[in-house]
């Protein structure tokens, strides 16, 4: 092949896979997120690995490259470039790849199954677009119990680590079968540890007094009955759950506990439950015009997204 034919084919690559990305954004322009690269920083702070090992030279599958630590902006999630300044780089690569030309091994760190570029995230594009299914990396692996699933979102990745969370948690406290109850549940990640010292603060209280320590299992029974279950009714009496149709009943658990001590603090220990409850779905409730609002700029996002 000439030089400029391998120009002209290394040009129309990178217009095809910049297409991709732009078509890409589209498609997800209702939820964003969902086209975005994920990035290294954020998931090494979801899931807090341990400690870092040197694995060398390794052969990777493509389709398990799903991040980047620091080009993350400039890659949709299927590492299709967003950004025309990338050409040239990009370019170039592609030109190595028709010439047959060896490239240095890329950099990645491996996370939870999947990979995150450190270096080499055009090299990693290139062979997405010409639908290579392995490249050869430097790989640092952090040490995690927690596996993700390729193909996932960041959002799905999020539920993954709850999801992980709770079962730590009930393996460890045996909640489940104390309490029978198997239907503690959070949208965001940590909140199993807030439970867990919500506990021990409460095993604290009523152990005052007594001459010996009563068990665990016997505090989290006291807590579940006597703090945990007083706030949930007040949650369903309320009906307060269908005012945030995105959160569960453990997380309105945990915001209305933290919002009743603060207005304990604020005023006195005098304050309700019940009136914590009211005044926390007062103060965040999304008004009648605001859901409008919202509503018909939806709307109108479809509309455009339909019209391209």
């Amino acid at each position: 092949m000439t030089q400029t034919f391998l120009s002209s084919q290394t040009d129309e690559d990178f217009s095809k896979a910049r297409n991709k990305a732009f078509i890409n954004e589209l498609q997800h322009f209702l939820n964003p997120d969902e086209a975005k690269l994920i990035s290294f920083t954020d998931i090494k702070q979801l899931l807090k690995p341990q400690n870092e090992v040197y694995k060398g030279m390794q052969v990777v599958p493509i389709k398990l490259i799903v991040g980047s630590e620091g080009r993350y902006k400039d890659f949709d999630n299927h590492f299709f470039p967003k950004r025309n300044f990338l050409k040239n780089r990009w370019e170039s690569v592609d030109m190595a790849h028709y010439k047959d030309i060896i490239l240095p091994p890329i950099k990645v760190y491996e996370l939870g199954g999947l990979y995150f570029v450190r270096d080499g995230n055009h090299r990693v594009s290139v062979a997405k677009m010409q639908g290579v299914e392995f490249i050869d990396a430097e790989v640092v692996s952090l040490r995690t119990e927690i596996k993700l699933k390729p193909d996932s979102t960041k959002s799905q990745m999020i539920r993954q680590v709850i999801e992980y969370e709770k079962r730590v948690f009930y393996a460890e406290t045996n909640f489940g079968d104390i309490t029978d109850y198997w239907m503690l549940n959070f949208s965001t990640p940590g909140q199993y540890d807030v439970i867990y010292n919500h506990i021990l603060c409460h095993k604290y209280y009523i152990n005052i007094g007594k001459p010996d320590e009563i068990p665990m299992e016997e505090a989290i029974l006291s807590w579940f009955q006597n703090v945990y279950m007083p706030v949930l009714n007040v949650i369903l009496k309320k009906k307060i759950l269908k005012k945030f149709k995105k959160r569960t009943a453990g997380d309105l658990y945990v915001f209305i506990i933290k919002y009743w001590d603060e207005l304990k603090q604020k005023f006195d220990d005098s304050v309700s439950i019940e009136e914590a409850a009211e005044t926390f779905e007062r103060d965040n409730k999304i008004s009648f015009k605001r859901k409008v609002k919202n509503f018909l700029y939806k709307q109108k996002l479809l509309k455009l997204l339909k019209r391209n």
